[in-house]
């Protein structure tokens, strides 16, 4: 028996309702991703030991340089061998002793309490791309930032669903000297959002100005306690750590703040041509740089990083979304679970000039890995091109909506309403359609992902329509965004007094057009 329809549920306000639904700007934020899929784990346990013995031999056969005396003189201190000036030997007990102490799990905690994440074990967030020296605007015209474009991408990540922070320097705002940026772009993230945003690390001062800034908005007592702010240290493979990174990752580690250790691989290039032993070269790398923080501070947070591209053997240029990348990722998770440590990876990563088919392709393919790699702190999600030399406002908009697709996928299967939908089966019966249908009409927003910016009209439609490709429809939702944005107010104190520590530190920090650190 056909049960009857109710004409009342079925309209659900009608056509114009159901339209003003589907194109209604949705800002709220999606949790942190639960993730809910099996991951993709290339490696067996034996093959998994083998990689974690041949970083431990790396790492007591060959060392890792810290171009640091504070380092060395605390790696001396913590009993390791050190050799011609600032080579470190670790023994393979130290180090797995040592990165015992990091939390596997923790809370991010941003000023809008409501976009606080967990983080850590089965839980990812995606986090905007950072360090473009141009970018491709509204118009698509590639060219030199400013802050004020910085401010609009921050606005962006706010308002973008997918997107969990507001990273930092998404683009480098060039009106304005190096030597202050790190204070414009730190009030920037904090002012345009009120999620969780990244801290500028390019010296161990900078760090500390940052974390200044941030201890205004938090309070010294709360970060004691809670990660509100996370830190970037890139290695110098291969086996190299700097003093710039590592002053900085002490400065994040002495105020209890999640630091990202990550090496910086070009595969090929800084790393042997192979993908297995790329792997065991950034393990031990990584491995050197999470034992240090728990030297300079026992227990704070720290996530296992790296930044992942091979070298084209024609060029010499970094390659992006290649299937040895894809593994390597897959290596690396296994090896981040193997030691019980968060981790880091990049995503939607592009070498195309233009957002065109390859950066879709390259992006696409990266952004799966990461997710079926198990990534937790997903980065450079947004806006990533031409190797990272821009960042494209069309783009940008593309890859949040492509996260928020890939969230969807890794939640898993929803059997919530699983007998209520087999009902319909029973209403509709054969030769029938479900459009009508109370179930559909209840759940069709949300029962398949309808991606708003790819469009799957007829081509009739799509003429009508201005015959816009996907860069177009991009850059109207990104201006249409702006419109619509509206700033989640500091509170006055606060805004004054961050402002007044920009003022102050302009004032003492020289204003120079280059990294300088001796002020």
């Amino acid at each position: 028996m056909t049960a009857a329809v109710e004409p009342a549920r079925s309209r659900r306000g009608g056509r114009g309702a159901r339209r003003e639904i589907r194109t209604t700007i949705d800002t709220v934020m999606l949790p942190a991703l639960k993730r809910n899929l099996p991951l993709t784990e290339p490696m067996d346990g034996e093959q998994i030991e083998r990689i974690d013995n041949a970083s431990m031999d790396i790492l007591e056969e060959v060392g890792v340089v810290f171009r640091d005396p504070v380092a060395i003189e605390d790696w001396r201190m913590a009993g390791a061998d050190i050799r011609d000036g600032d080579r470190v030997y670790l023994d393979r007990g130290l180090v797995r002793g040592l990165i015992a102490s990091i939390p596997e799990s923790f809370t991010y905690h941003a000023r809008n309490p409501a976009n606080n994440l967990p983080f850590g074990n089965d839980h990812s967030i995606f986090v905007p791309m950072t360090g473009a020296p141009y970018l491709r605007d509204l118009e698509d015209k590639r060219r030199g930032p400013t802050l004020d474009d910085l401010a609009n991408f921050h606005k962006l990540a706010h308002m973008l669903p997918a997107m969990h922070s507001s990273a930092h320097h998404i683009v480098e705002p060039m009106d304005h000297v190096i030597s202050h940026r790190h204070l414009r772009i730190t009030y920037s993230s904090m002012k345009h959002s009120d999620k969780i945003f990244m801290g500028m690390t390019t010296s161990p001062k900078n760090a500390d100005d940052v974390l200044d800034m941030c201890a205004i908005l938090f309070g010294d007592d709360f970060m004691e306690t809670h990660a509100v702010v996370t830190g970037n240290c890139n290695g110098n493979s291969p086996l190299v750590w700097d003093e710039v990174m590592l002053g900085a990752m002490r400065a994040f580690c002495c105020r209890n703040q999640p630091v990202l250790c990550s090496p910086f691989v070009l595969g090929g290039a800084n790393t042997p041509a192979s993908t297995a032993a790329a792997v065991a070269q950034l393990n031990a790398e990584a491995l050197s740089a999470l034992a240090y923080t728990q030297v300079v501070r026992k227990g704070c947070p720290a996530i296992y990083g790296h930044y992942l591209s091979t070298v084209s053997m024609k060029s010499g240029a970094p390659m992006a979304g290649t299937p040895e990348i894809s593994l390597m990722n897959m290596m690396i998770g296994q090896m981040a679970r193997h030691y019980k440590v968060p981790w880091r990876t990049s995503n939607t990563l592009g070498g195309a000039k233009t957002f065109d088919a390859q950066a879709g392709y390259e992006s696409a393919s990266t952004m799966m890995a990461s997710l079926l790699s198990g990534a937790n702190y997903i980065w450079h999600s947004a806006g990533w091109n031409e190797a990272g030399m821009h960042c494209s406002m069309a783009k940008f908009i593309v890859d949040a909506e492509q996260c928020a697709m890939g969230y969807r996928m890794m939640e898993g299967i929803k059997w919530d309403d699983f007998d209520e939908a087999l009902s319909a089966v029973r209403d509709i019966g054969p030769g029938g359609h479900y459009l009508g249908h109370p179930h559909t009409l209840e759940k069709f927003q949300k029962a398949f992902f309808m991606p708003e910016l790819f469009d799957n009209n007829s081509i009739e439609q799509w003429a009508a329509e201005g015959s816009k490709e996907i860069t177009q429809r991009a850059l109207e939702k990104a201006q249409a965004l702006l419109d619509a944005y509206e700033e989640p107010k500091l509170a006055l104190a606060t805004d004054e007094a961050l402002r007044d520590y920009v003022a102050r530190r302009e004032r003492e920090i020289p204003a120079v057009d280059a990294l300088n650190d001796e002020y």
